[in-house]
């Protein structure tokens, strides 16, 4: 099942219980609050799997022996079954457009690097350009999917503007980059060195068909591109061929900047789902028997 990420800002206010009912959907939330150790002695191999056993109910929270007092009894109880993916997506676009309806978001567009006609933005994003009325709505020539507008919403309502500063990071080294690396790295960097191994072609395509720039061997990279899926959050991508019995690498860097224009969380579901696009777009010049899947 793909991972839905809960926007923060999005969750209820009020009733505490509520809230906490409401917080723990999803394997990475449970994870924070584990030791992070990989011990094993809950009998699973990684904390990431582990809190994915709890969110599940094939663990309980006092499984792992190594987690304290107080992160259990935040955990106790407070675990949400499993829900209806798309209701949760359903839930987290109606509010980020109740946000929206209630600011004056033509307003922000030089924050965001946006042009606007007073009743709505158009923000270049990838090469294309993508509109958003006073309600929250998106229009584009390309079709929108929710692993866009989500971010595209929240970088409209918390952008603060900054200007990219060139100074490029690992997702792990952002200031909240850390806690969501291991899943970064398992649903985003070795997906695409996946693609980059099996099609020579994924450069030439993200050049062509996101409007990306070619870099000079950024990090001594082989190859490395820029892409803009926000204009003031820009993404490099870099691979490394294989050579001397070295298997390839391939990761991605942020502008230090990322998380002044844009939240973690809305971090990880853009690039994700970037990836998940190139995908599935690879996978339609196959016969069907793609490793891409």
């Amino acid at each position: 099942m793909p991972l839905i990420i809960l926007f923060p800002d999005c969750l209820p206010r009020g009733n505490p219980v509520r809230y906490c009912m409401a917080r723990f959907k999803t394997p990475l939330e449970i994870y924070a609050l584990l030791p992070k150790t990989n011990c094993g002695e809950c009998g699973i191999a990684t904390c990431l799997a582990f809190a994915a056993a709890v969110l599940k109910e094939e663990k309980r929270p006092s499984g792992c022996p190594r987690l304290d007092q107080a992160a259990l009894a935040k955990l106790g109880g407070a675990i949400s079954k499993q829900v209806n993916i798309e209701s949760i997506r359903d839930e987290q676009l109606k509010e980020l457009k109740e946000k929206i309806a209630k600011q004056d978001i033509a307003s922000r567009a030089g924050l965001l690097g946006a042009a606007s006609n007073g009743k709505s933005v158009t923000i270049r994003c990838l090469g294309k350009d993508f509109e958003v009325d006073m309600q929250g709505a998106v229009a584009s020539q390309c079709h929108t999917h929710a692993w866009f507008t989500l971010p595209l919403l929240d970088y409209i309502l918390t952008c603060e503007g900054a200007e990219p500063s060139g100074k490029w990071v690992p997702f792990r080294e952002l200031p909240k980059g850390k806690t969501w690396n291991p899943l970064f790295e398992q649903r985003c960097e070795k997906p695409l060195k996946r693609i980059a191994d099996s099609h020579s072609d994924l450069f030439e395509g993200l050049v062509g068909m996101f409007s990306g720039t070619s870099a000079t061997r950024a990090f001594n990279s082989d190859i490395s591109v820029v892409l803009f899926p926000l204009p003031r959050v820009p993404m490099l991508v870099c691979y490394w061929r294989p050579e001397d019995g070295m298997e390839s690498q391939l990761h991605l860097f942020f502008d230090d900047t990322a998380e002044r224009n844009l939240s973690v969380e809305s971090l990880f579901t853009m690039a994700t789902g970037i990836v998940r696009m190139l995908e599935r777009i690879m996978y339609r010049h196959t016969d069907g028997s793609s490793e891409l899947s």
